[in-house]
């Protein structure tokens, strides 16, 4: 195997495991299947669409351009990484904390209610919060200086974003499937973990 391709094989190993265990598309499915209760099956696969678009941006964006605005603002990626870090475990310990019951219902149920939910709050923070844009961050900011290691490493993490992206949509849109395959306990044990 040519070694360019095993880098890139690599990278796009370490950025998907580094972003699936945060993003939790598992975990969000059954929050995400409970927030659009009042959603036909076509909107809620629009809707599965659209986040995964969305946070497909929102990844992109943080690998490639948080490291600049961290710089822009003067700070660190080490501070980052602390608060990312200690962020995820506030928002584990809340989870485990927490009744597993979410609401019904959402509150719109208009097409244009419904369409308006896909980035606030099922993409931002459901989705990709502050955990997975510090990480995110974190991904982009261990870059080489080279144009060979720049290429190769932008390459890897575009694929790794994808791929997360593309298993966002696919967890999201059989939502409803993975739920009564699990059933209540199921679910509940899934979303803690």
């Amino acid at each position: 195997m040519p070694a360019e391709l095993r880098q890139i094989t690599e990278g796009v190993l370490l950025v998907f495991a580094a972003l699936i265990p945060i993003v939790n598309p598992f975990g969000g499915a059954p929050v995400f299947l409970a927030m659009t209760a009042d959603c036909t099956p076509e909107m809620r696969k629009t809707l599965a669409r659209r986040v995964a678009a969305n946070a497909f941006l929102l990844l992109l964006g943080g690998v490639f351009v948080g490291t600049y605005v961290l710089d822009f603002f003067g700070l660190s990626v080490p501070v980052v990484q602390v608060a990312g870090g200690m962020i995820v475990c506030g928002l584990g310990w809340d989870l485990l904390r927490q009744d597993t019951a979410v609401p019904d219902r959402a509150v719109g149920s208009a097409p244009a209610d419904i369409a308006s939910r896909a980035f606030y709050p099922l993409t931002l923070p459901l989705t990709v919060g502050p955990g997975t844009i510090s990480v995110a961050i974190t991904i982009g900011a261990n870059h080489s200086y080279g144009m060979r290691s720049l290429l190769v490493n932008g390459a890897s993490e575009v694929v790794g974003v994808t791929i997360t992206a593309a298993l966002i949509f696919l967890c999201y849109t059989y939502a409803d499937r993975m739920s009564r395959a699990l059933g209540p306990a199921g679910t509940s044990v899934l979303v803690r973990l």
